[in-house]
């Protein structure tokens, strides 16, 4: 399952930092975020509750970057 949320961020190299613990959270397949589009496309494993995993990666990137934001609704 792939699904996309948007995101705040303020530069290219955070959103870059927000991409790689997205992709070290466990559930999570893939990941990517455009920066100009200010979205995060994510793939999860085929177990995974997307939920929790997103729970977990908000986590994540909260603390490579605490002044970002993911809109899970």
């Amino acid at each position: 399952m792939k699904k996309t949320y948007r995101i705040e961020v303020d530069c290219a190299n955070c959103a870059n930092k927000m991409e790689e613990a997205a992709k070290r959270t466990e559930g999570v397949k893939d990941a990517s975020v455009n920066f100009m589009t200010l979205k995060m496309s994510v793939e999860f494993e085929d177990d995974a509750d997307v939920k929790t995993v997103m729970e977990q990666v908000r986590k994540a990137c909260k603390i490579v970057e605490d002044d970002c934001e993911i809109y899970l609704s």
